[in-house]
């Protein structure tokens, strides 16, 4: 029987993270993994959704290229081309994470991996089993499309985000059920493409978990650009009629019927619990319970990212990857981090930290800064000023307690706003930073100013 310091069932973007980290740090590694490494986000999430975004981004470009002073005709999307780039993209990226697993000396076993108490662990696959044992397991065995009981559901076609990035031919019409970051995030990418888009969401509006003041305005871009938007409302049949795939929708007691080419559902995720049958851990609902460390109620025994709840997010699993190998070898641990939150939708939403009203359900007395990017040279030039920045701080010390951003490219900023969170900094201390011009970013600066009374361009 093959042993190790550490064995990592699961190869997404926590355990092939905690597998290199592990491995680094001296100790005999193996990684399980029965599909293909990089998990869900690689696969069919995180990477394919953005590539489709970024081939919407274009051919938006493309179309509002007469504001350019840009004359283009006959352009068009040519759809398996778009999925052979996608398809490109992944097996690139699948690469690499297989080099750097080779490159550190991670044994990598195929197979389905089922875990003991004395942490042993058989590994199955269609053909043979074997057995390999640990000192320390990290079950990062991620999550799958939970799909909502509906009447009809069984007898009627759908698309999930495991199966969309497929699609050969661009729909007419497609209904999204769900409208969470997911759901919003191939609306948005399909709506370029040219289908009719229609997003059916529960929560009375879509983005539920986000900012409330960032989801409305997100909402009234999405309607801008045509995307039927259905909030309090519930699907509550389906039938396939043959041609179109039926949808009968109930808000306030009222039945409206709909019909689409396509249905893709998109309610959330569900925890993948596949191989812990043997062993008695402790849960909280459908999700393994873990402490600060990730630590199970078994000792020896941690769990990581989706399959323990939380923000169901790639890089908060490779942070908890991190951070658990770090306990196993026994290192200081890192103070507390802040977890950025970025929807890839037309126009952008990033956060960090507390919503408005997060810090006031937390008796937090909080002074709020909101700064539209209307004025924005750099927005400007670019066509991209839709969307703002606003600050959320204590009132006795000026800490930052949260940021958002909504427009262009502000997935990319705001790491700026997370640094300066980890680092307990002030609005007082984001007024006195130097922030290059033209840039997107220094709407942060010009809120922090605006926030003092100090503003230049804004008051």
């Amino acid at each position: 029987m093959s042993k190790y310091d550490v064995v990592i069932v699961g190869g997404g973007p926590g355990g092939y993270v905690a597998a290199i980290r592990a491995a680094k740090s001296g100790l005999a590694t193996a990684l399980i993994e029965y599909d293909e490494l990089g998990g869900t986000c690689l696969n069919r999430g995180c990477i394919p959704s953005k590539t489709y975004l970024k081939h919407g981004e274009v051919l938006e470009t493309i179309q509002q290229a007469n504001q350019y002073a840009i004359q283009i005709d006959n352009s068009r999307l040519d759809m398996p081309k778009v999925v052979s780039r996608k398809n490109n993209v992944i097996k690139q990226l699948n690469s690499g994470i297989k080099g750097l697993l080779r490159q550190n000396k991670v044994y990598v076993y195929d197979g389905y991996g089922y875990v003991n108490e004395d942490k042993s662990i058989q590994i199955k696959t269609e053909s043979n089993e074997k057995t390999i044992y640990a000192e320390n397991i990290v079950i990062a065995t991620g999550s799958s499309v939970a799909i909502p009981p509906i009447e009809g559901v069984e007898d009627v076609p759908y698309d999930t985000s495991n199966t969309i990035f497929n699609l050969e031919e661009v729909p007419e019409s497609m209904i999204i059920v769900g409208g969470g970051v997911i759901g919003v995030e191939i609306a948005c990418a399909f709506n370029v493409f040219g289908t009719d888009v229609t997003i059916i969401e529960m929560a009375d509006r879509i983005l539920p978990l986000e900012d409330e003041e960032a989801a409305a305005f997100l909402q009234k871009e999405l309607k801008d650009k045509g995307i039927a938007i259905h909030t309090s409302s519930q699907v509550t049949e389906m039938r396939n009629t043959g041609n179109k795939q039926a949808l009968k929708v109930t808000r306030d007691n009222q039945d409206i019927n709909l019909d689409a080419d396509k249905i893709l559902m998109c309610v959330g995720r569900k925890p993948n619990k596949t191989g812990l049958d043997n062993l008695a851990l402790d849960y909280e609902g459908p999700f393994v319970k873990v402490n600060k460390h990730n630590g199970t109620n078994i000792e020896g025994i941690y769990a990581i990212g989706d399959v323990v709840g939380g923000y169901q997010l790639a890089h908060v699993a490779s942070e908890e990857g991190i951070k658990v190998v770090d306990y196993i070898l026994g290192r200081k641990q890192k103070s507390k981090a802040f977890t950025p939150r970025c929807v890839y939708s037309f126009p952008e939403i990033a956060s960090v930290g507390l919503t408005e009203k997060e810090a006031k359900a937390k008796g937090i007395d909080i002074a709020v800064k909101k700064i539209d990017l209307a004025a924005n040279g750099k927005a400007i030039a670019a066509s991209e000023n839709k969307g703002f920045m606003k600050i959320i701080a204590d009132k006795k010390y000026n800490e930052v307690v949260g940021v958002v951003m909504v427009g262009s490219h502000v997935t990319e900023m705001i790491s700026q706003a997370t640094a300066t969170m980890f680092l307990e900094g002030t609005v007082d201390e984001l007024a006195s930073m130097i922030f290059p011009h033209p840039t997107v970013s220094e709407g942060l600066f010009e809120a922090a100013n605006a926030f003092l009374d100090k503003g230049i361009h804004y008051t």
